[in-house]
């Protein structure tokens, strides 16, 4: 059974009245509207790669020909050299984590399987990542750098950039982004009347 949500199409009608703030529109409008990405800092296989590991940690069925792109903003990130604000002290700086981190994924891919990340089935998939984030899987990479610490830094900006997306506001029923009026309906089940009824 499908979780409650609010229905499709509410965040674009959203930003289409004078609820939103012109910096927040244009802010989620360029989300919704992000051309098609170009790794700037990674390499095109490294690149890849991320947007498989991201692909597995955060399926989305329901947008199989246009999911939400995660890895475009570690990229662009990556290459700004800014940081997303906090890192373990056991790891390297991020842009070193990364490369690392991936190599160690892509490492630990032919190990287990004796095949690249991208050549796995689904599954497979799934026990690589599981393996990183138990701390379990194979490869020197992992001797250097501690895989729990880094799979738990990739799955936090992951779900950062997941949740930073109209689209993934809209299915958890999020319209905070109508930063206008201000909230007065604060309390449990109660809806200003702006927000809509989730589906059920």
């Amino acid at each position: 059974m499908a979780s409650p949500h609010y229905p499709e199409g509410t965040v674009r009608a959203l930003l289409a009245t004078d609820l939103v703030t012109d910096a927040t529109r244009n802010a989620l409008q360029a989300r919704l509207d992000a051309p098609l990405y170009e790794p700037q800092y990674l390499d095109g296989a490294t690149y890849e790669l991320l947007r498989a590991v991201a692909a597995r940690l955060f399926p989305q069925p329901d947008r199989p020909d246009n999911p939400i792109e995660l890895a475009p903003a570690v990229d662009k990130r990556l290459l700004e050299g800014a940081s997303d604000g906090w890192r373990y002290d056991a790891l390297p700086p991020d842009r070193e984590a990364y490369r690392m981190g991936l190599g160690g994924i892509r490492d630990s891919a032919e190990t287990m399987f004796g095949q690249p990340f991208l050549s796995l089935n689904d599954e497979q998939k799934d026990q690589v990542l599981a393996a990183v984030q138990q701390g379990t899987a194979p490869g020197h990479v992992w001797q250097e750098l501690p895989a729990v610490r880094f799979f738990e830094e990739l799955l936090a900006e992951l779900t950062e950039n997941y949740y930073a997306h109209p689209l993934a506001q809209e299915e958890i029923g999020y319209v905070g982004m109508a930063d206008v009026p201000g909230w007065h309906h604060i309390q449990l089940n109660q809806l200003d009347p702006r927000e809509p009824e989730e589906v059920k």
